[in-house]
């Protein structure tokens, strides 16, 4: 029985039948989008890589404090928010087809350095410390202004685009 040996790097016999081209064709086409997908995974650990060192960054310069707002999370989550709005909408608007900065800007980097988590453990220690005012305002600040980070970051990007295509359009 013959079978087509292109998909293993040698070349079929002319004079053989070829009973596996579809086969090996398939097979070459799973074996591009692993390694596509590969690289994506790549890229987006060291997107997560620089996140996490700059999220590490802050909470040294901003230790948070037993029975304190926790003014490192706060400030990471509502920056992080913003950036991001920021750069989805240049992202998407302006380079729709980019497959690697998504994934490693809005999921590596920003998702690295943003934390839910810790924002969730501050906020129980705060109540458990029977501090439920500052609890309840961290809660309400982080959710509001985080809201209001991501909006202004995506007006900020469509404003930068607007901008830009004023100026292209006047330099012609």
């Amino acid at each position: 029985m013959t079978t087509d040996l292109s998909a293993a790097g040698e070349a079929p016999r002319p004079d053989a039948p070829s009973t596996g081209g579809a086969r090996s064709r398939r097979l070459h086409e799973r074996l591009r989008k692993s390694r596509v997908q590969l690289v994506i995974v790549f890229a987006l650990g060291l997107g997560g890589v620089v996140g996490a060192v700059a999220r590490y960054a802050v909470s040294r310069a901003l230790p948070v404090h037993a029975d304190h707002f926790p003014w490192s999370t706060f400030l990471v989550n509502v920056s992080g928010s913003a950036i991001l709005g920021f750069l989805l909408i240049l992202m998407i608007e302006q380079f729709p087809r980019g497959r690697l900065a998504r994934p490693v800007i809005g999921t590596g980097v920003i998702g690295a350095f943003t934390t839910f988590s810790t924002f969730e453990v501050d906020a129980l220690l705060l109540f458990r410390a029977d501090h439920p005012l500052v609890g309840a305002t961290y809660v309400a600040a982080s959710v509001f202004a985080g809201l209001a980070a991501v909006w202004m970051g995506m007006s900020a990007a469509r404003l930068v685009l607007r901008t830009e295509r004023w100026l292209q359009g006047e330099m012609q």
